[in-house]
């Protein structure tokens, strides 16, 4: 699974799934797994710890563009690219 950022110990990735219906990520803080909509900036399964959330919502809500342009990538069997870090 492709890590697409990393900030603050958080770790973002995205993989091909056709099952899924609407467009994730995934996020990984220590022992913490959490999938976000892409949509709707909110967790869809797992959890992370209240300022993990706050921090993984707020970098998806200032990068919609590149989030969906990754997961046309990788819909298509392509590697998604790098989005910047939360700073």
């Amino acid at each position: 699974m492709p890590t697409i950022s990393m900030f603050y110990g958080i770790i973002v990735r995205m993989y091909f799934a056709p099952s899924e219906h609407l467009p994730p990520f995934h996020v990984y803080y220590g022992e913490h797994k959490a999938v976000v909509d892409i949509l709707t900036c909110e967790i869809m399964e797992g959890s992370l710890p209240k300022k993990q959330t706050k921090l993984v919502l707020a970098w998806a809500e200032l990068h919609p563009a590149a989030l969906f342009a990754n997961w046309s990538l990788v819909m298509n069997g392509e590697k998604p690219f790098s989005v910047p870090p939360l700073q």
